[in-house]
């Protein structure tokens, strides 16, 4: 064991990752270097201990809002080590051991060979004779960044009908300079954000960065929790720290208690560390999204989708309105036919209270074969049904909360929780699992449908003393953990099946669900004009290949404003939508012809990385441009929303002096025009039209 004045170096890595650690003069474990294999070590008086505890009893060295320099942390020492590879990931794992408080620290850390991309987590033990309740458990803590006056931190407020809105801001405005060497000591204060309730990224994205002014340098993080997260920087010794951190005690009600033998391990976090800009750490942090995940042939099929919902039905299904539809989409191409909520809705009361049971409603389809009469239609048009649920809720007029043993609800203090007239079913006590297995099994293996569009509209903050949960942020923490567990369970005997992830469209977009769940959904916005910021930011958290973005074309709009609809879709995952069945043959041929392109250019979606020639968009920017870039070919969505400027220049400085071939794909009938210069590297797009798009291709 490493003690106090004895100096041992740990390194690992591979071709485009390293990691070194080093012992202080303290005898503390500390990260020096961490990034590409050309990244130099950092002053390690400026480096934090590896992992950070707070723990009761054992608080921290310095007060104030950091969730730095813990007791603990500092005493922990490095009992050993050991590297191992498994497949395309490199493992590392620290052993580190508390002899005050007899707590163990194991970091973990997985990085894909070719990726410069760290995957943390810690698990915590208790060798001590007695209990001990942990209260804050980093899962990555790393300084010896620059200093804050040469850093921009960028992150992403992220709200319904407004998500992936990312800001910038010079770190040194955050962190005000005191004058450190007039107090001998660091600020008390940091920058930092965290989730609230259920629902993951209700106000924020789990996600960050770091960038250098000036400088390509770029440290970009995401922390994989479907519940509490906080993440936050600070100034630590004229340096710049980061720590990430699944539920904590002070913003969660999170805290678990140890006896001894027992152990804990935290949510994973990930950090990209490169050399070139946000959008070189974002395509790494994207190659890495598509390595964590579960394999499924959804990834690479990319099938379209028509869900019945968005400016349409709305959750008001009945086989007189579906089948027209159901014709309709198949004559469009869609390949997915999505009935939303509202079909088990039988109750003259309505069906938002009385959710639960997953029954249809003989008054919604009342031929002799019920539901099924639609589902066949699905298929007899060449479609795979999907259905709507919201699996994790039980309304509070339905039979079922009385059915079930109030254990297998969220509880506090013995009260069950009621939120929005629903009950939270807790996914740790087998009687909620066993509810939703026969509920899939009914749905997926009696009637054969194919798709699951899994929603969550209700935030139960800070979720549930009952379980034996130590606190209600550790039930929570259990409920979800215990909900990813079932969805695999369900994707292990319906392997075919796709899920996807909503709640309330992006409230719960984290690192963790995108993990098992083959599509993410972007928004509920059903304003088509203030949807291209946010599906021109989505690929920030997700995929191209597994955010959906709605396309909700309309009879009642101009053909400038479908293809302007239709265009938003066409570089994620289009999720048709709107009165297709009311259409002219010539307003149908808009959607087919976006459809058609969307087939031609699917292939090359689950390899692209995403760019932004015109900047991450702001909410009221008049002109927003998002690029995919697969290999030596990209392609460029470009919206104009307003101004009276009727061109835009979108800078591509990495094809500067090169021949490209440009090529407009949608729409069809153009509303106007590109042009490249070769001179000075810049595509001038030409729209005269306000609300118009274009979905440009380029090969150089």
């Amino acid at each position: 064991m490493t003690t106090a004045g004895t100096t041992e170096r740990v390194q690992w890595g591979h071709s485009a990752f390293t990691a070194e650690f080093a012992t202080a003069a303290d005898g503390s474990l500390r990260t020096v270097r961490l990034g590409p294999p050309d990244a130099a070590a950092r002053p390690l008086a400026q480096a934090t201990p590896v992992v950070e505890v707070l723990a009761l009893g054992h608080g921290s060295a310095w007060s104030g809002r950091r969730s730095i320099e813990t007791v603990i942390g500092g005493r922990l020492r490095l009992r050993d080590h050991a590297r191992e590879r498994d497949g395309v990931w490199h493992r590392l794992r620290l052993r580190l051991f508390d002899a005050d408080s007899g707590l163990t620290a194991e970091l973990h850390l997985a990085s894909p060979e070719g990726l410069p991309v760290v995957r943390a987590w810690v698990e915590i033990g208790n060798e001590g004779p007695g209990p001990l309740t942990l209260l804050a458990v980093s899962s990555l803590a790393l300084g010896g960044l620059p200093a804050p006056g040469e850093l921009d931190l960028h992150w992403a407020d992220n709200d319904w009908l407004a998500e992936c809105r990312w800001h910038r801001r010079p770190l040194r405005e955050a962190l005000p300079d005191l004058n450190r060497g007039a107090h001998e000591r660091d600020s008390r204060g940091r920058f930092g954000l965290g989730s609230r309730g259920s629902w993951s990224t209700d106000g924020h994205l789990a996600m960050g960065a770091l960038t250098e002014r000036g400088g390509r340098g770029c440290w970009l993080w995401q922390v994989e929790s479907a519940c509490g997260w906080a993440w936050e920087t600070g100034e630590r010794e004229g340096g710049t720290y980061l720590a990430l951190h699944g539920p904590t005690d002070t913003e969660h009600q999170w805290r678990q208690r140890l006896l001894p033998g027992e152990s804990f391990r935290t949510e994973a976090a990930a950090l990209a560390v490169t050399g070139d800009g946000f959008e070189g750490a974002l395509a790494a942090l994207t190659g890495y999204r598509r390595q964590v995940r579960r394999p499924h042939p959804d990834h690479e099929s990319l099938p379209v989708i028509f869900n019945d919902y968005m400016n349409t039905i709305g959750g008001d299904p009945t086989t007189a309105k579906l089948l027209p539809l159901i014709d309709a989409a198949a004559r469009a191409g869609a390949e997915y036919f999505v009935i939303d909520s509202g079909w088990y809705d039988d109750d003259a009361v309505g069906w938002w209270d009385s959710v639960g049971a997953w029954e249809p409603a003989a008054s919604r389809f009342p031929g002799p074969r019920g539901i099924h009469e639609v589902l066949d239609r699905i298929r007899d048009r060449g479609m795979v049904p999907g259905l709507w649920l919201e699996p994790e809720v039980v309304g509070v007029r339905s039979a079922l909360g009385d059915r079930l043993p109030p254990e297998a609800f969220f509880r506090r203090d013995g009260v069950r929780v009621s939120e929005h007239g629903r009950y939270q079913l807790d996914l740790r006590h087998p009687a909620a699992a066993r509810h939703l297995d026969e509920t899939v099994d009914r749905i997926v293996g009696d009637w054969g449908v194919g798709y699951l569009k899994l929603d969550y509209n209700i935030s139960v903050p800070p979720g549930t003393d009952g379980g034996g949960a130590d606190s209600p942020g550790a039930g929570l923490l259990g409920h979800t953990r215990a909900y990813r567990r079932w969805l695999d369970s369900v994707l292990d005997r319906y392997p075919r099946l796709v899920i996807e992830n909503c709640a309330s469209g992006g409230m719960r977009m984290d690192g963790a669900m995108l993990r098992v769940a083959q599509l993410q959904s972007t928004s509920d916005q059903q304003d088509h004009l203030r949807y291209p910021p946010i599906s021109a930011a989505a690929p920030t958290a997700v995929p191209p290949e597994q955010g959906a973005v709605w396309a909700y074309a309309q009879p009642e709009f101009t053909d400038d404003e479908n293809g302007f609809i239709l265009a938003g879709a066409l570089l994620g995952r289009v999720h048709l939508s709107g009165h297709l069945d009311r259409m002219s043959e010539a307003q149908l041929g808009v959607v087919t012809d976006a459809v058609r392109v969307y087939k031609k250019i699917r292939a090359d979606l689950p390899r692209a990385v995403p760019f932004w020639p015109l900047g991450l968009p702001d909410w009221t920017a008049p002109w927003i441009a998002l690029g995919m870039r697969a290999g030596s070919t990209s392609y460029l969505t470009v919206w104009r929303r307003d101004g009276d400027a009727p061109q835009a220049v979108l800078p591509l400085p990495q094809l500067l002096s090169r021949k490209v071939d440009l090529e407009i794909l949608y729409p069809t009938a153009a509303p106007g025009s590109a042009a490249w210069s070769a001179a000075t590297g810049e595509l001038t797009v030409t729209l005269d039209r306000l609300y118009t798009a274009l979905v440009l291709r380029f090969t150089a």
